[in-house]
């Protein structure tokens, strides 16, 4: 009979499975997407719209991303670009001049002679600035360096026929040319963190970030802030978001509204992007500690379900360590009773995992076809192979019994204990190992081993270290300064 500790200790394995179970949650949630009718009060609407692009040291992106935002399918006379120059030393006001010389009407220079604060610094510049006249009806905020789709401002502006929708966002696709295994992880890890959570978060009625790179906010939401973005947190566009809901307003996600972006192409740019991301989230979960799970309260911002995705995301390593946990305990107390729950867990793990990778190659074929590889290999080629046993393994291991006995690898034989230990504390060694790929490529050395290692770590586990580096540097209260990505404009002719 299993003891009340033995069931505390099973429900600590099978936490490790947690982030893909919520995964299901969420392309459940997003084949639900249809029913919720987010079109059904949008219509064809043209505001006013001031576009605010911060720009530090940007020469070498700025330039095609004013280019693109002029060619959008949206008139003219309604779009004005605000380039706040923060600063800069490179060929950023050259290349602003540029464009302002050529379309006086419509780009804007606002340089700071004393910039450096940061992003958001930056941003609220330009708001005091637009603020001084009445033209502007919305302001859509993006990044130096994204590259805007034909349609994405119109689709994304047609929620506003719909007075209760507060703030819009847009898909960001990765698409970088060209694109090295970093960059096609980015690219399938966005299919799952965009295309697939946001619209189920449009199903649950909340949504968690106004995407940095391209947030389109109405004036009236913005001015129900106070008219500026929070600056004492690295996560402003996540902060926005919740404020402009908690005031009344709605967020929603605009699948359709495709914005190519470039992001790092190796590991150590891509853990200082994202330790920068998971510090804002910590800072958020803290912020608002008061919405969480206060649904009659605060509204679907609160509900249980957006809860679970959020804790999906930062309390992954938690789940990963727990279930270590557990699983060590009963190596040591419950030998069969470990293996069960191993089997259990990878099981899980496997069915989950399969549904969510499907689907996500679904979701977007386009984005598919580039990164498939790499979405069958997110967890790992480890992992990957605790799958297959997890889903095989009851079936496969009775056939291959006497096979393993014939060369001595008969149950109870210490190589096939230390295997099933190694196994038993993978989900958290995996982590400490992706940590240690990141420093080999900091390194300088073996740099041919870094990619074949990250296919065999995992992606999902470097994520998991990430979010571990952002739980470090707030406990050590490091430096809250934004720290921009470094862009050289490798975004491929890939903009329709």
């Amino acid at each position: 009979m299993i003891e009340a500790v033995d069931v505390i200790l099973v429900a600590m394995v099978l936490s490790g499975a947690a982030v893909l179970v919520v995964g299901c949650f969420q392309f459940i949630l997003a084949g639900l997407h249809v029913m919720r009718r987010p079109y059904a009060r949008a219509m064809e609407l043209y505001p006013r719209v001031a576009v605010i692009i911060p720009a530090w040291n940007e020469g070498a992106v700025l330039g095609r991303t004013i280019d693109r935002l002029l060619a959008m399918h949206y008139p003219q006379d309604r779009l004005r670009v605000y380039i706040v120059d923060d600063g800069s030393t490179d060929e950023t006001p050259r290349v602003i001049a540029d464009r302002a010389a050529l379309s006086p009407a419509a780009v804007v220079n606002l340089r700071r002679e004393t910039g450096g604060g940061g992003k958001a610094h930056a941003i609220n510049y330009g708001l005091r600035r637009i603020q001084q006249d009445d033209w502007y009806e919305a302001v859509l905020i993006i990044d130096a360096d994204v590259l805007v789709s034909d349609t994405a401002l119109r689709r994304m502006a047609r929620h506003f026929g719909d007075a209760q929708v507060g703030g819009v966002t847009a898909y960001i696709k990765e698409g970088s040319e060209p694109a090295n295994y970093v960059n096609r992880f980015v690219s399938f890890e966005y299919i799952t963190a965009q295309a697939a959570a946001r619209r189920a978060q449009n199903t649950l009625g909340a949504q968690a970030c106004l995407a940095g790179g391209a947030q389109l906010i109405r004036r009236a939401a913005l001015e129900r802030l106070g008219g500026e973005l929070e600056t004492s947190t690295l996560a402003e566009d996540t902060v926005t978001t919740f404020r402009i809901q908690l005031a009344g307003y709605d967020v929603v996600f605009e699948g359709n509204a495709v914005v190519w972006a470039e992001e790092p192409d190796t590991i150590a740019g891509l853990w200082r992007q994202r330790v920068r991301w998971a510090r804002g989230n910590v800072q958020v979960t803290r912020l608002f500690r008061g919405v969480w799970l206060h649904r009659l309260r605060v509204g679907p911002l609160g509900g249980p379900g957006f809860a679970a995705i959020w804790a999906s995301v930062i309390f992954m390593p938690v789940f990963m360590v727990a279930s270590t946990i557990g699983l060590v305990v009963l190596f040591f107390s419950d030998r069969s009773l470990s293996v069960q729950a191993f089997q259990w867990l990878w099981a899980l793990a496997g069915g989950t995992f399969l549904f969510v990778t499907l689907c996500s190659l679904l979701i977007d074929t386009e984005a598919a076809r580039r990164c498939w590889r790499e979405g069958l290999l997110f967890p790992g080629a480890i992992n990957l192979a605790l799958i297959m046993f997890g889903l095989f393994g009851p079936v496969i291991t009775p056939l291959i019994q006497p096979q393993l006995a014939a060369v001595g690898l008969h149950r109870g034989q210490p190589l096939l204990t230390y295997v099933l230990f190694f196994s038993d504390i993978w989900l958290t060694l995996s982590i400490v190992c992706a940590y240690l790929v990141k420093r080999l490529e900091q390194s300088g050395h073996l740099r041919a081993l870094v990619a074949p290692l990250l296919y065999v770590v995992g992606y999902g586990p470097l994520l998991c270290a990430v979010t571990v580096g952002g739980y470090l540097a707030e406990l050590r209260g490091a430096d809250r300064r934004w720290e921009k990505t470094d862009k050289i404009g490798r975004i491929g002719e890939l903009v329709a």
